[in-house]
C-alpha cells in the first residue's frame, strides 16, 4: 500500500515499505522513474520472500509523490531520500541505487554514514547533469538553457520530451562526487551493462577506481542496456544484494572509540 511521508522541506512523498528483518534495504530509482519499476518490484518480492525489510519510494515530482518534476534538483531528491531513510528505517540500510539514485545513493552515504551499511550501484550515474552539460548537449541546447532557464529534451523512454532546467545542472554541481576519492567503508557492489547507451561503461570503471571500500566489485554484464531489468540481471541484482548483506557480517567496523569491533548486525 502507497503511503505519505511529509519531509522536512514540506514535500510529501509517496512510499512502501515491507516489514522484516534488517538490515533494512532501500531502493533508490532513477530520473524520471518512480518506485512501480521492474527493479523496485522484483525487490520488494525478493525482500517479501526472504522476510527481509524494504522500502520504495518516489523522489518529489516523480510517481505518486507530490510536486512538479521540474521544480526538482538534485539536492532536494537527495533531502527526500534522507528524510524516509530517516523516519521510516532503523539501523543501517542497504542501498540500491540505480542510474541516478546511484548518485543519490553515494551523497547518502557521505553525509549519513551511520544509516548506510552497503551499496549496490546499478548503472550507477552519479554527476550525470555535469557530464549532459559537458559531453552531450549542443549549443542550441546549452544557449536555452542560458536564456530561457529550461529546455525539453527527446527521451528514449517515453514520447514525451523532459524538461531539463538550468536548476538542475546548476544544483548538481554543488554535488559532484566524482571529482575526489569516495571513501565508502562498507561493502560495495558496482552493476553495469556493456550496452548501456545512457550510462557507459567507462563511468562505472571510473567510480570503481574513485571509492575506497574494503569489499569493492564490479561486475560488468556484455550486450545489457541502461534498464538493466532482464531474468538475468534481476537475479544479479537480488544476488548482490545477499552478497553485500554477507560480506556486511564479516567487516570489521569502528565504534565510537575509534576501536575495530565485530559487525553482529
Amino acid at each position: 500500500m502507497t503511503t505519505f511521508l511529509t519531509t522536512p522541506q514540506g514535500r510529501h512523498i509517496a512510499y512502501s515499505h515491507t516489514p522484516g528483518r534488517g538490515p533494512g534495504v532501500v531502493f533508490l530509482g532513477g530520473f524520471r522513474s518512480d518506485m512501480t519499476g521492474t527493479k523496485a518490484l522484483h525487490l520488494q518480492a525478493w525482500a517479501e520472500a526472504t522476510g527481509r525489510s524494504f522500502l520504495r519510494f518516489d523522489y518529489s515530482g516523480h510517481g505518486a509523490s507530490h510536486g512538479a518534476f521540474v521544480d526538482g534538483a538534485i539536492s532536494d531528491w537527495r533531502e527526500d531520500a534522507a528524510a524516509v531513510i530517516e523516519v521510516l528505517t532503523e539501523g543501517p540500510q542497504i542501498l540500491v541505487g540505480s542510474s541516478m539514485g546511484g548518485w543519490i545513493a553515494l551523497l547518502l552515504a557521505r553525509d549519513m554514514p551511520d544509516r548506510v551499511g552497503g551499496f549496490v550501484g546499478i548503472a550507477a550515474a552519479p554527476d550525470f547533469t555535469e557530464r549532459m552539460w559537458e559531453a552531450e548537449f549542443t549549443l542550441a541546447e546549452r544557449t536555452a538553457l542560458l536564456e530561457e532557464g529550461v529546455f525539453l529534451r527527446p527521451s528514449d523512454y517515453s514520447d514525451d520530451p523532459y524538461p531539463i532546467t538550468l536548476r538542475l545542472i546548476e544544483d548538481g554541481r554543488q554535488n559532484l562526487v566524482m571529482n575526489g576519492p569516495l571513501p565508502l567503508h562498507m561493502p560495495v557492489r558496482l552493476l553495469q551493462g556493456s550496452a548501456d547507451a545512457d550510462v557507459p561503461p567507462a563511468v562505472a570503471i571510473q567510480l570503481f577506481h574513485q571509492i575506497a571500500s574494503p569489499d569493492l566489485r564490479l561486475t560488468l554484464v556484455k550486450d545489457a542496456d541502461h534498464r538493466f531489468s532482464s531474468p538475468a540481471c534481476l537475479a544479479m541484482i537480488t544476488d548482490a544484494v545477499e552478497d553485500v548483506i554477507l560480506a556486511r557480517e564479516a567487516l570489521p567496523v569502528e565504534d565510537a572509540a575509534g576501536l575495530q569491533v565485530s559487525n553482529l548486525r
